[in-house]
């Protein structure tokens, strides 16, 4: 008779350890020594690896968390690939430089971070997408703000805070529709009850830019008339320009998914490439797309900037991804993160630290795992019992794991979103962070918010405004 081998049983002390290691591999090698962050993760894998087989893990389950891992990334991977063709696409027909272009017309200089923080929400709130804002407008703003002589890292902060804001407020925007559904409530309720945080969070951040900006404009108008010269004289500046960036809006009116709007982005956009520069060939067209697009103007600044893009250009996001999700579905499958997030979530006696647990539990996902989705969906189902003993209702759950979860997965030097900034921005994840206001505050604001009650609801709340909707809706 064969008998089959017992999966080992992990103690809580030996996950905290295993967890601690890892952790200390990673932010040593990204944070301590600067190194890209793909060899410090693979050599984390590699020690995870080695752990689980001397417990007695079989070599199946290492091969199924590393296939478990990468599969939640499959969908992000080639969307990001769409987004370095689109990038260099946008350039080369003459979108982005169009944008900046407009932008240094219209804009005040010396409130232009409060600028672009409220037209990158506003895009954000459009598309439901904070990496589509960072790789369309934010380039453009990006250029225009180190033509000001701003801090570069302080631009990318007022470009990804109003990005995310704009997500949160969207109603196509797949984070909002993966907390809602993991919660089980509302999409729309959800974004209501989201409010709570992200609307002071948003107003302060644009508070702190309109004051940071103000003080640390020095803007030379020499510069800014040259950057606009060398555009216009390299590139095709026109209305036409602009038609893929309509497109983006048009087709999140229809609310079509993200990777068929890329697509058809990208041909439209190379069609305006065709038609704007009729002796371009189809090899010069397949290589912008494939490597990127090279600016030659003869300016150095401009070349920098509008140098960019192409599918090659993600790859070594697109590895970082591959590692970063094997690693966390290694962590996973021997069940190393559930073995910490159970017990806590079984010993919880108040609002506030159901809460502060809750997010703290979705930022620990972000840093170990690196994948915004799983940072909601493992606390979610990790929690939502917790939380409705506790007497919670489902969407302040939903809105913790925004708040610990989707927006803190931009500020991990590891994490999907942060290589996607770096890569789109080339600015380190490290040097943006402090100035990514809006990610900074919505953790702090669910916490107080936990610990005062202010706009945190409970099961009985819920179940009195569902009663009185019903109500509503039968007089009517």
């Amino acid at each position: 008779m064969n008998k089959t081998k017992s999966t080992p049983k992990i103690s809580t002390l030996e996950a905290v350890i295993v967890l601690l290691v890892v952790l200390g591999i990673m932010s040593l090698g990204v944070i301590g020594f600067g190194l890209s962050p793909q060899v410090p993760v693979l050599l984390a894998m590699g020690v995870v690896t080695a752990w689980a087989m001397l417990r007695g893990f079989p070599w199946s389950a290492v091969n199924a968390g590393i296939k478990e891992g990468i599969d939640q990334g499959i969908i992000p991977i080639f969307i990001f690939i769409l987004i370095g063709a689109m990038i260099s696409t946008w350039i080369a027909a003459g979108t982005i430089p169009t944008l900046m272009v407009i932008g240094f017309k219209l804009i005040n200089i010396q409130w232009f971070l409060p600028s672009v923080f409220i037209v990158c929400t506003l895009v954000g709130a459009a598309v439901g997408s904070a990496f589509t804002v960072t790789s369309t407008v934010g380039i453009a703003f990006f250029g225009m703000g180190v033509t000001m002589n701003l801090n570069p890292a302080l631009v990318a902060g007022a470009i990804i805070s109003g990005g995310i804001f704009g997500d949160k407020l969207s109603p196509l925007s797949e984070t909002n529709n993966l907390a809602s559904a993991v919660v089980d409530t509302d999409l729309f309720a959800h974004i209501k009850h989201l409010l709570w945080t992200t609307l002071p969070a948003g107003l302060i951040s644009l508070g702190l830019f309109a004051v940071l900006g103000h003080d640390n404009a020095n803007v030379s108008l020499a510069k800014i008339n040259e950057t606009v010269a060398v555009l216009n004289g390299n590139f095709s500046i026109s209305a036409l320009s602009l038609l893929p960036i309509i497109l983006v809006f048009v087709c999140a009116g229809f609310k079509m998914p993200a990777i068929p709007t890329m697509l058809l982005n990208i041909f439209v956009s190379a069609g305006l490439i065709l038609f704007e520069q009729p002796k371009i060939t189809m090899t010069k067209l397949t290589a912008i797309i494939n490597t990127g697009f090279v600016s030659k103007t003869g300016n150095a600044s401009v070349d920098t900037l509008l140098s960019r893009g192409g599918i090659v250009s993600m790859m070594s996001m697109v590895a970082l991804i591959v590692v970063t999700l094997s690693l966390g579905g290694l962590l996973m499958k021997f069940g190393l993160i559930g073995q910490i997030m159970t017990p806590i979530a079984k010993h919880l006696t108040s609002d506030g630290k159901l809460i502060t647990a809750g997010i703290l539990t979705c930022i620990g996902v972000n840093v170990f795992v690196g994948e915004q989705f799983l940072s909601i969906i493992l606390p979610g189902r990790a929690f939502r019992k917790a939380f409705n003993e506790g007497g919670l209702a489902d969407q302040s759950l939903g809105r913790v794991l925004e708040d610990g979860g989707t927006v803190i997965n931009y500020l991990v030097p590891w994490g999907v979103g942060g290589v996607f900034l770096t890569t789109t921005l080339g600015v380190p994840t490290v040097q943006y962070l402090p100035f990514v206001f809006f990610s900074l505050l919505c953790p702090i604001i669910s916490i107080i918010s936990g610990f005062t009650g202010i706009g945190l609801a409970h099961v009985g709340q819920t179940k009195k405004a569902k009663a009185k909707l019903t109500q509503a809706t039968e007089i009517n």
